[in-house]
């Protein structure tokens, strides 16, 4: 679709460069992928590309994730670990829901982006980092600066190339696309042979409001290859597994 074909060229644009990256969308619009398919065309595609749901770790522990530990900096530490910022030096890390940092961990971030440099949770010392920095989030960080739970600051210097994924059901003609790719590749994986969707599948499809996005038409797409037995999916046999 025209949203879609417009924010890849922007993509490629970004890739070219070295500035930090701010991804907008709701949950499930593919987030990540862009984030991937960024760092697959940039200079640094030969290096790594680290990825961390900064919502799924506890904040007690977060800092220590992106930062490493040296050996007895806590309970717990009983060996020297490095973080995701040594991980992923020379590539790119890719911050998911950022939005879930502290704010502690927040300025501690801030000060990596402005002199490449972090010191290790213990540690007397400072490591320099070499890495490219995207960011994504399904919530408005600028509502939360004026909560006071997002520092203005880091997001002005999170937000130097915004990218905003429209959701699925703002761009329906990829839905066709996408549930076919999604078909070929469940069939590949599970090894069936359907040959596609009839046209009350498709319009049914069509006319969802995905509020999970790709992500939960995938997941749709997957149980109608497990579940189904002919060469066609029909509409009735669709609603049955949304």
């Amino acid at each position: 679709s025209q949203p879609i074909t417009k924010i890849i060229k922007l993509a490629k644009k970004f890739a070219e460069v070295d500035s930090t990256i701010l991804i907008e969308g709701e949950s499930g619009t593919g987030k990540e992928v862009f984030a991937q398919a960024i760092h697959s065309a940039s200079r640094r595609r030969k290096g790594p590309f680290v990825a961390v749901n900064c919502g799924a770790i506890p904040g007690e522990i977060l800092e220590s994730e992106l930062f490493g530990h040296e050996k007895g900096a806590f309970t717990g530490a009983s060996a020297t670990k490095i973080g995701l910022f040594e991980a992923a030096q020379g590539g790119t890390l890719f911050l998911d829901e950022i939005s879930n940092l502290t704010l502690e961990v927040q300025g501690k971030l801030l000060r990596v982006m402005d002199t490449h440099e972090y010191k290790p949770v213990g540690a007397s010392t400072f490591k320099k980092t070499d890495v490219r920095i995207i960011a994504a989030t399904n919530r408005d960080l600028k509502i939360m600066v004026t909560e006071n739970t997002f520092r203005q600051d880091l997001l002005y210097r999170l937000n130097v190339f915004p990218v905003y994924l429209p959701p699925l059901r703002e761009r329906k003609d990829d839905i066709p696309r996408l549930a076919y790719h999604f078909l070929r590749f469940f069939c590949r994986k599970i090894g069936k042979k359907i040959e596609g969707f009839t046209d009350d599948a498709l319009q049914v499809l069509v006319n969802q409001p995905w509020p999970g996005n790709v992500r939960q038409l995938k997941n749709v797409i997957e149980r109608l290859v497990i579940m189904a037995d002919q060469r066609l999916l029909d509409g009735p046999q669709l609603v049955e597994h949304l």
